[in-house]
């Protein structure tokens, strides 16, 4: 069977570098190819490399079993694959073991732990953008099966399929923002499939909303504004900030063990600059201290503590309050320190209201900036949200953060850095 593949299909397949890694993703609307593609190209992978071993997976097995194994056996039987001829499956191994010897395993990525011992020449994931970013990079991990000297050309190759993103997740920061030279965005509308039934795209375009139509047939990534925390946070909001040490060195602080988070910042009257950030995990008030004086240990001006008032309550581990512990410590080395926070923390929709306010006020003044050095309080404005329908914000659980480590920085620098702005700046209610 011939087929006649679309310019997205043929760009995904097709390897424009000579790195010796390929990592590709094909993100689609609803129809655009993207599964036939990447199981085509796992079978193609699997005759021009005889003995190649290669992983197929999705976050849940019953995506893999129902989506992404049978377009594999349909590819097999439109090429005229004989099955216990040319390949074999193995319900046992859940596995495509071809005649030439290369095998294909499909498995589920919900425990990536089992994976850690596979030795691959490619990996295709589906949904890629379900998949937890800590599995991506140990599946890159994976990518080290010996090379054959008949294979030649041979490059290892991770690719995945997915619908947009409606968030700024992991597949936007590592595809589209200063992506790597060896690493592939390929963007297929819906629209631009042209063997789907006539008329296909019309009817999806008087089924759904204009948002969720851009998304799943046109391909857009997602309203990044739609259910965040932080509203209107743009570009301009982004600024190359010089730390001063002359001036008042403002630290705000989130005590929370796990990741302890720290920002800090120099403001004005009417306006505040994050420069830098201080986030620790499985640390203490004490190391935290140290690693801000091993940055600054020349600051001239004041520093200024704010931060959460919990803070000033004593532990059972300790005489001491964390500001008490703060303030000993910075004077130790030699700042002049001053503690201001107030009696209770107000109520967390205070606290956003007040930071949105000066990420954006009503008639678009600007008075809220972040350095790119604060890259977790970075990964909080762009990806704190609400829980659908709901105004609370959606806390990752301790389940998920075990898949992906990355959550565990959500909420915690964004309570550090908008105490700050209560404190200076309330909003009451």
């Amino acid at each position: 069977m011939e087929y006649k593949l679309l310019k997205a299909q043929r760009e995904f397949l097709e390897i424009p570098h000579d790195y010796s890694l390929d990592v590709a993703v094909y993100q689609g609307g609803y129809g655009s190819g993207k599964t036939f593609s990447g199981s085509l190209l796992g079978i193609l992978l699997s005759q021009k490399f005889p003995g190649i071993r290669g992983l197929v997976g999705a976050q849940t097995y019953t995506l893999v079993r129902d989506t992404t194994l049978q377009t594999y056996f349909e590819h097999l039987d439109n090429m005229g694959f004989r099955e216990g001829y040319d390949y074999t499956w193995s319900a046992t191994l859940q596995k495509l073991l071809f005649r030439n010897g290369s095998e294909i395993s499909f498995r589920h990525f919900d425990e990536p732990s089992k994976l850690k011992s596979l030795n691959l020449g490619f990996v295709e994931i589906e949904e890629m953008s379900d998949v937890p970013y800590d599995t991506f990079l140990m599946l890159l991990s994976r990518m080290r099966q010996k090379i054959r000297k008949v294979w030649k050309n041979f490059t290892y190759r991770i690719f995945g399929h997915t619908n947009p993103e409606m968030c700024r997740g992991w597949i936007y920061k590592t595809f589209m923002v200063d992506p790597p030279p060896n690493y592939r965005l390929i963007t297929a509308p819906t629209t631009q499939n042209i063997y789907l039934p006539e008329g296909y795209c019309d009817e999806l375009k008087k089924l759904y909303d204009e948002q969720y139509y851009n998304i799943f047939v046109l391909a857009k990534n997602g309203d990044y504004n739609n259910g965040l925390v932080i509203k209107d946070f743009t570009d301009a909001n982004i600024k190359d900030i010089t730390y001063q040490p002359e001036l008042d060195l403002h630290i705000s602080c989130d005590f929370n063990v796990d990741p302890m988070a720290w920002v800090l910042a120099h403001k004005t009257e009417d306006k505040v600059f994050y420069f830098d950030e201080i986030v620790l995990e499985n640390t203490t008030t004490s190391k935290t201290c140290d690693e801000f004086y091993h940055r600054y240990p020349n600051h001239k001006g004041r520093i200024i503590v704010n931060g959460d008032a919990s803070g000033d309550n004593r532990s059972c581990t300790s005489e001491y309050t964390n500001y008490v512990i703060i303030k000993k410590k910075l004077l130790q080395y030699g700042y002049d320190v001053e503690i201001k926070i107030k009696a209770f923390n107000p109520p967390i929709k205070n606290r956003i209201m007040a930071f949105n306010s000066k990420v954006r006020s009503a008639n678009g003044e600007v008075c809220l900036f972040v350095d790119k050095k604060c890259e977790k309080l970075l990964y909080n404005i762009y990806n704190l949200r609400y829980k659908e329908g709901s105004s609370r914000i959606d806390i990752p659980t301790y389940q998920q953060i075990k898949q992906s480590k990355e959550l565990k920085f959500l909420s915690h620098p964004m309570d550090a850095a908008s105490y700050l702005v209560d404190f200076y700046w309330p909003i009451s209610l």
